[in-house]
């Protein structure tokens, strides 16, 4: 998926690595998200939580970054926990973020690399492009708020 951001990458960058910035994008509205881990280096964890009303949290994403430039790639995978520790995930998948300089905006670039074919599928099925779309016109209010505040 690619989206052109009318915010620098800098903003782009906030809304990712600050957890409360985090938050507010990366699972469809109005599922409410909260942030477990998010150690932005590689080997680091990545957890996030979900709620349908802000009451239970139930497990949502838990990975490991692989790469990480700031304010130009992140690389994570569901394949593997913290410190590299292989995981067995409902949903095995790798994603590449890139975010590039594009006129006054950014560029924002979202890959998932799914293990195998039945995987793809069982994401597709679940709404792929509809979730990571919503999610990334998220991302791009909330960085488009970020800008004004820099």
């Amino acid at each position: 998926m690619s989206r052109l951001i009318n915010a620098p990458r800098s903003a782009v960058w906030q809304a990712w690595a600050n957890p409360k910035n985090f938050e507010q994008w990366w699972i469809p509205a109005p599922i409410v998200c909260r942030v477990e881990k998010m150690d932005l280096n590689p080997g680091g964890g990545f957890e996030t939580l979900m709620s349908e009303d802000g009451g239970e949290f139930k497990p949502h994403v838990e990975g490991c970054f692989l790469d990480i430039v700031p304010q130009e790639r992140i690389v994570f995978t569901t394949a593997l926990k913290e410190g590299w520790e292989p995981a067995e995930p409902w949903l095995t998948l790798t994603s590449i973020i890139t975010m590039e300089d594009e006129g006054s905006g950014t560029r924002y670039i979202a890959r998932a690399l799914h293990k195998n074919p039945e995987d793809s599928r069982k994401h597709e099925e679940m709404g792929f492009e509809e979730g990571w779309g919503s999610t990334i016109d998220q991302l791009a209010k909330l960085a488009e708020k970020l800008r004004s505040n820099q």
